[in-house]
């Protein structure tokens, strides 16, 4: 189409304004005092009950008001079918459902609260099917041991294995953590890069209530107690939350807990951190806040608007992104300066996805001064150095692999490569021979992990009605956006790698005009403005009719209304409630900008 039906019809056409203009004031709105975003996370049952579990192990005298409450919490929000999802819009799950189920075990709760205690009882032994319940949790996560050994550790630590409970539980080999940081992709670990907190304290937990029947591996985990636990208090944040995560701080609590180490400097701090971080329904998020990305977000989604903001605002913005560039190696896995995390608290961690994220704000919060260019050429330079041999960018540490939350992937590829382009005429000579190098490097990538339906799969995102629970409308999004920068900035692409990608996502849009997921997947405003962001300057008739889809919701009011897309450390699931919000003003903001370009 040559011209937009939103120009053709002045009635649409100021439909999409008036819808544009709901939802940017709303996400405006959403501003903190300090002129950033902050966001909410879902509350978590998984977090919930794994905070719960910690405090009962340190004291649960002292901590009863919030046991209590996280108790009733959970009582209150399980699921229809007796089990629980990591949100109060997730499906039940095994893992959650057996933390809960802990949970009450822990707590002494099974007479106060039998039916809940049943319900779950029977929901896990249902879908455990002719597996134990060890056996189907070690099942769903394979040979990544982040999150299937501390769901056994605190089913024994609760009873719920019985008698011999903690030989049930596979040894962490924890005394590797004393070998140097770079030796840890090569020797691979079970665990992935981020979770050497629980590599830990989980595998003192184990060696403590099972240790090995190998004398020497027996002493030598012994020996190696104090010099780990030396490391584990180098890497925790002041305020106590590794990661900012509740179940990954709740995990180290309770584990030291177990070992007798109730007044711990660890174990303090990890305490400290869940009383700061519990909300007043008695519930906790899977993360405190995802405050630096939902910001890169928002201001990349406004862009599109040149008027969104005035320049004050805007310079506040910069200085205050600008602020949350690490500026010195991270304690915590070892990252060399320049990268951005996901949030300004402490327990964040530089990662190539928000570092992306950053650069690209940065630029479209105007022309940048010379701190803005000179930190930027850095975050350009600190994403090179994460590059993987495949040509891939993983989320953390480069050349781990083993692992499927250390691997390269192709959404964050994209969102690297878009930051990459945008930032090239800016850099430094050498800097930018580097940087275009790396970019073919990355376009091959993608060409290699195409599916072959022509789509992409994100590693940080899924869609829990599908039958593999993955997301192929968010992956293919994220690569058509940057493949469309990269042939705008003369690059060459594999035929005919965009030309499939486009066509899957057409072929995966629903006859009223929105999107899932995944080919037939239920409709959500996320996914639909996403893609309808993709394909705004591609196909004008599918983006004007997901544009309609998406004016509709606004108009009826449930257009806000988050689905839980986002996935978590260990594929825990979260939705975010600026999610929706962001992706719509982007969507009808490029929509609005095209249409434009197309009557002009």
């Amino acid at each position: 189409m040559a011209d937009s039906i939103f120009q053709l019809q002045p009635h649409a056409s100021s439909r999409l304004h008036a819808a544009l203009q709901k939802a940017t004031n709303a996400l405006l709105a959403e501003r903190c005092a300090e002129g950033h975003w902050t966001g909410r996370l879902s509350s978590s049952a998984l977090s919930t009950a794994t905070a719960v579990i910690a405090l009962t192990q340190v004291d649960p005298k002292a901590y009863t008001p919030q046991i209590r409450s996280g108790l009733e919490w959970l009582v209150q929000h399980s699921n229809p079918d007796g089990g629980w999802g990591d949100t109060v819009l997730s499906k039940s799950n095994i893992s959650t459902t057996a933390l809960v189920w802990a949970a009450f075990g822990a707590c002494a709760a099974d007479s106060i609260l039998p039916e809940a205690v049943a319900r779950a009882a029977a929901w896990l032994e249902i879908h455990a099917k002719d597996r134990t319940l060890v056996e189907a949790i070690t099942a769903r996560y394979g040979k990544d041991h982040t999150f299937s050994v501390p769901i056994l550790m605190v089913l024994a630590l609760s009873g719920r294995l019985g008698e011999h409970g903690w030989k049930q539980v596979p040894a962490l080999p924890f005394e590797l953590a004393t070998l140097p940081r770079s030796f840890y992709g090569a020797i691979r670990l079970p665990v992935v890069s981020y979770a050497l907190p629980a590599l830990i304290a989980i595998g003192q937990a184990i060696h403590h209530h099972a240790p090995s029947r190998n004398p020497i591996l027996r002493t030598l985990r012994s020996l190696a107690r104090r010099s780990t636990l030396r490391i584990l208090e180098a890497i925790q944040p002041p305020n106590g939350g590794f990661l900012e995560a509740t179940p990954l701080t709740s995990f180290v609590t309770m584990a030291l807990a177990s070992t007798g180490l109730l007044h711990h400097p660890v174990t303090n701090r990890g305490v400290q951190f869940l009383l700061e971080s519990v909300r007043e329904d008695g519930s906790w998020p899977i993360d405190t806040n995802l405050a630096t990305w939902v910001s890169t977000l928002s201001i990349k989604a406004l862009s599109h608007q040149p008027d969104w903001s005035d320049s004050q605002s805007q310079a506040v913005l910069r200085h205050w992104l600008l602020e949350q560039q690490y500026q010195a190696h991270h304690p915590y896995t070892g990252a060399a300066p320049g990268g951005w995390a996901w949030t300004n608290l402490p327990g964040g961690v530089p990662d190539a996805d928000d570092t992306a994220g950053a650069l690209l704000a940065l630029l479209a919060l105007g022309t940048p001064d010379p701190q803005t260019l000179s930190q930027g050429n850095a975050g350009v330079s600190w994403l090179l150095g994460l590059q993987n041999h495949d040509g891939g960018i993983p989320t953390f540490c480069r050349g781990w692999g083993a692992l499927p939350f250390d691997r390269s992937s192709p959404d964050i590829t994209a969102h690297v490569l878009r930051a990459w382009v945008r930032w090239l005429p800016m850099l430094q000579t050498t800097l930018r021979t580097a940087t275009s190098r790396a970019i073919q490097r990355a376009i091959h990538f993608l060409s290699r992990t195409q599916a072959a339906d022509g789509s992409w799969s994100p590693l940080w995102f899924g869609n829990q009605h599908g039958a593999d629970e993955q997301n192929p409308t968010y992956g293919t999004t994220h690569v058509l956006l940057a493949l469309q920068e990269l042939v705008a900035s003369d690059f060459a692409l594999p035929p005919p790698v965009f030309e499939r990608g486009v066509k899957w996502l057409l072929s995966a849009q629903h006859s009223s005009g929105g999107w899932g997921g995944f080919m037939g997947g239920p409709p959500s405003t996320e996914e639909t403005a996403l893609a309808v962001e993709a394909i705004a300057d591609l196909e004008k008739e599918a983006a004007h009719r997901g544009t309609l889809w998406l004016m509709e919701h606004i108009e009826d009011g449930t257009w806000n209304q988050a689905a839980p897309i986002g996935l978590y450390f260990a594929k825990l699931w979260y939705y975010e409630r600026l999610y929706p919000l962001i992706f719509t003003v982007a969507a009808l903001g490029k929509v609005n900008v095209s249409g434009e370009a197309s009557s002009s």
